[in-house]
């Protein structure tokens, strides 16, 4: 691994690196050539990943959905949670027989994962047929890699940086979607709780400047976007690792002026940042939307200290029933971890009081997994699997009960809705989101895709609402 300063992103490197996409462009001339992405992992992996495209597509490449047929294969990996890396070992072993049929096909591999030196080692030496490796605070460099990979003299390429310092502009972003966008407002994370391999993949917390992200915003909103959401590991710490950008809530109040966006979202806060201040501009933009997801991860005390969260029980319920308080109507969501090390009974209960007390409108589960790497990895009083299913399932049922209720609840209520386009599973039925980020499906014509109706709610389920259209809004 390659250690690099603050300064190695300059003018200077992204000159250099549309030096090789014009190279790789030049190549490639007259010829069709097809990349596909598979994403593993959070939104942070899926803007990163719509910067590998952009990139791809500015050096002449045209997006696949048949691996097969493609010329590059990047996966873009996570290492959150073990699940998801048996997945990208499974995947890379199935990719063996079409590179032995294909030997000129670059199969590529990077994120989060490559950052952890073991897991290079184990790719090298057992997945051989993979190509070119990096990491995630190298993702800028992919024109050289990739040049470096199908020059004439081909050569396996390996490079994975370890850097805190610098933020990098001027990547091109191809988005899928032209109704929504991610938005990448900081890198990385300071907070460094115990069952978290993030701090160490991502490094710490280096936020962009306030006028790029302003002016992609606004870029967005030229082009037609309606909705943003603004990512960040620890986005309530936006701008605290810098005296001349603006505060988190601050910048949301820049970012609500702006003409063309409707909708505005973030993710992910950390509790013990989410600030007073901040409440207050979600409650004053009227763009903001009425959704907050605020992570509890657990309810015991005990627990909490131990994963190094930084607040108490009674700290997350005092917090969450003033935002509840403060914005009538808002959705708060959160993440919840089911059977970290020496978890008892007791500390369970804790976790379905919280549940019960918040009443939240839906909640992401897991099964607490290890992470090598991290200190809770080698913790003692690791759970078994049985125990933890036996409290996964009891969380599950009371949290689905209390999202259903909510739910319930919003049965003959108008709202607006922003729609994605038609559902995957009916083809005369749209779907589209409430500013509460509820999934709301009625029928309509396509023609309404990526804009605001209001829809009556008729029906409600566990997980979406259905509804009728009331009236076109824009």
């Amino acid at each position: 691994m390659y250690n690099i300063d603050s300064t190695f992103i300059c003018n200077d490197e992204i000159e250099r690196q549309n030096l090789f996409k014009r190279k790789i462009y030049e190549i490639n001339m007259g010829k069709t050539k097809k990349y596909s992405i598979m994403t593993f992992g959070c939104q942070m992996n899926e803007n990163d990943s719509e910067k590998l495209a952009g990139m791809l597509v500015e050096m002449g490449y045209v997006k696949s959905d048949n691996s097969a047929d493609s010329d590059i294969i990047i996966y873009n990996t996570c290492c959150v949670r073990e699940n998801a890396e048996l997945k990208v070992y499974g995947h890379l072993g199935s990719l063996k027989k079409l590179k032995k049929n294909n030997p000129d096909m670059v199969i590529a591999v990077c994120g989060c994962m490559m950052q952890q030196k073991e897991v290079v080692s184990h790719i090298m030496k057992v997945y051989r047929h993979v190509d070119l490796i990096f990491g995630t605070h190298n993702l800028h460099k992919l024109p050289e890699l990739l040049f470096k990979t199908t020059a004439k003299n081909r050569q396996r390429t390996v490079e994975i940086l370890e850097s805190e310092g610098y933020v990098t502009e001027g990547i091109p972003v191809e988005r899928e979607d032209g109704i929504k966008a991610w938005v990448t407002a900081m890198y990385g994370c300071n907070n460094f709780c115990s069952y978290c391999i993030v701090p160490y993949v991502r490094g710490r917390e280096r936020s962009r400047n306030h006028k790029d992200i302003i002016n992609e915003v606004r870029m967005l909103g030229c082009n037609g976007y309606k909705e943003i959401t603004l990512l960040g590991q620890n986005i309530n710490s936006y701008g605290k690792d810098k005296s001349d950008i603006l505060s988190f809530p601050e910048l949301l109040y820049r970012i609500n002026e702006i003409d063309g966006i409707e909708r505005i979202r973030f993710m992910t806060s950390h509790p013990k940042d989410l600030s007073n201040e901040l409440v207050k501009a979600m409650k004053e933009c009227e763009k903001v939307c009425e959704h907050l997801h605020l992570p509890l991860q657990s309810g015991s005390d005990a627990i909490l200290d131990k994963m190094n969260r930084k607040y108490n029980k009674n700290d997350y319920i005092e917090l969450a029933l003033y935002v509840k308080e403060s914005i009538p109507g808002i959705a708060v969501t959160t993440d919840i971890i089911v059977g970290y090390p020496g978890e008892t009974e007791e500390d369970f209960e804790n976790t379905l009081d919280v549940v019960r007390k918040v009443r939240f409108d839906s909640a992401y589960t897991f099964l607490y997994s290890k992470r090598p790497g991290t200190p809770a990895a080698d913790k003692p009083g690791q759970i078994d699997e049985e125990t933890k299913k036996i409290r996964f399932d009891k969380l599950i049922d009371v949290q689905n009960k209390i999202s259903k209720e909510i739910n319930d609840s919003l049965s003959g209520q108008i709202l607006e809705v922003l729609v994605e386009g038609l559902s995957k599973n009916n083809a005369g039925i749209l779907t589209g989101r409430s500013r509460t980020n509820k999934i709301v499906n009625f029928a309509g014509d396509r023609s309404f895709t990526g804009k605001l109706v209001y829809v009556r709610i008729e029906k409600a389920k566990t997980w979406s609402l259905e509804g009728k259209l009331h009236k076109p809004f824009n």
